[in-house]
């Protein structure tokens, strides 16, 4: 499965083999993008193809293997079609002639546990459409109607495509804003981007191009200048920003040049609650005090880089820890959406990237059996400003009020 990169939602279609799955993808993409063929177990691999639904935009199918393939081979390809669950946003789940089974319980309960909303849909009604004995069947199971569809005479198609727009979740598809309940109209937002080796050539990184887009969109002003150019520029302008935005490995810098009565955070930290599971990062992050000799820390890239000799996931983070706690700490690091090393119960603790470049379902999944399984969880941004000793700032600019009593601070 590729890293996850689309942003768009994710809509996995799911079943046995022969059950009209690649059919119905290409039904709603509109052209073959999927093989079609009366042998079953055709599609091997998860299938990606970009589809724009009506009043409602673009999102990505994704076809699978058959549930039920078999022989090693078809148990792989059954692991690739589980895997897919992670990045997923809404899953259509396609069962036909009346037929249901454990594949089919399995799935549902797959389901459940990551909280993915789901449409269960019977195709080739125009062979054989379900029976009130199969849809009564069905509803306590789902706790839904089954779905009547036929990719050859098109019934109910219309009707789908609005379902499938009612079920997924709003947050897959509407883009809230990163600091629009920051900042005010005219307000002066000044971005700190430092140009290192990490940097893209000719270009600034995604979370920087991000928050300047929704500064504009909220009628502010962005000022962006690196780390060493900060001191002389307030000084000179006189200007008092209303928030300050640092990249995180220069925060000891920005925080002594940036007035403490001016808001300060970093860009992964703005990342990490548009996006993230804030409050788990929250409560996470001071068990970084915690860590013991022997103790396993890991570091999810989700995305792929060119990896430099002083890389923030792999080399200064664990640097960074390891100095903070002066502990024999062991790390892994995963980029992309790849599969874990070892158990998650192995680690002690999970510090993810800010996410810019996969989808908030996406990174929610990720994190989802860390959390489940009682693993503190936190973030690149909110880590660095810990182990710095500025995390009490870093987080304040998005702390409505006291929290708890204050234990996250």
């Amino acid at each position: 499965m590729s890293k996850g990169r689309e942003l768009k939602p994710h809509i996995g279609i799911y079943g046995r083999r022969n059950s009209g799955k690649s059919s119905l993808i290409n039904c709603l993409a509109g052209q073959d993008v999927a093989i079609v063929s009366d042998h079953a177990g055709t599609t091997t691999d998860p299938v990606k193809k970009s589809f724009e639904i009506t009043d409602f935009g673009p999102v990505i199918l994704v076809d699978t293997a058959g549930i039920d393939d078999s022989g090693d081979l078809g148990k792989k390809r059954v692991d690739r079609t589980v895997r897919t669950l992670d990045i997923i946003d809404l899953a259509l789940l396609v069962v036909t002639n009346n037929s249901w089974g454990e594949y089919e319980n399995d799935l549902i309960g797959k389901f459940r546990g990551l909280d993915l909303p789901f449409i269960v849909i019977h195709s080739k009604s125009d062979i054989e459409e379900p029976t009130l004995v199969f849809k009564n069947k069905i509803f306590p199971i789902t706790g839904a109607s089954l779905f009547e569809f036929s990719s050859i005479d098109k019934r109910n198609y219309e009707e789908l495509i609005t379902l499938i727009r009612k079920t997924i979740p709003e947050h897959s598809y509407k883009t809230p804003t990163l600091l629009g309940d920051l900042i005010s109209y005219g307000d002066i937002v000044l971005l700190i981007t430092p140009i290192d080796v990490e940097a893209p050539a000719g270009r600034i990184i995604l979370p920087q191009v991000q928050a300047i887009r929704d500064i504009l969109d909220n009628d502010a002003v962005a000022i962006v200048l690196k780390e060493r150019e900060v001191d002389a520029f307030l000084k000179k302008t006189k200007i008092k920003p209303a928030l300050a935005i640092t990249d995180s490995q220069v925060f000891v810098k920005a925080d002594a040049s940036i007035p403490h009565d001016i808001p300060l955070t970093s860009f992964s930290i703005m990342l990490a609650r548009f996006k993230g599971d804030f409050d788990n990062y929250l409560k996470g992050t001071p068990r970084i005090s915690e860590l013991q000799d022997g103790d396993r820390v890991l570091l999810l890239e989700s995305c792929s880089h060119h990896v430099s000799c002083d890389d923030i996931g792999r080399t200064k983070i664990p640097r960074w820890i390891t100095g903070f706690t002066g502990k024999k700490i062991e790390y892994d690091v995963v980029a992309g959406l790849d599969i874990l090393p070892r158990p998650i119960t192995d680690y002690s603790l999970v510090i993810q990237c800010g996410g810019c470049m996969i989808t908030r379902k996406q990174l929610h999944n990720r994190l989802q059996t860390a959390i489940k399984a009682g693993i503190p969880v936190t973030n690149y941004g909110m880590a660095i400003a810990y182990l710095q000793g500025i995390y009490k700032r870093a987080i304040a600019p998005f702390i409505k009020g006291e929290r708890d009593g204050n234990i996250y601070l």
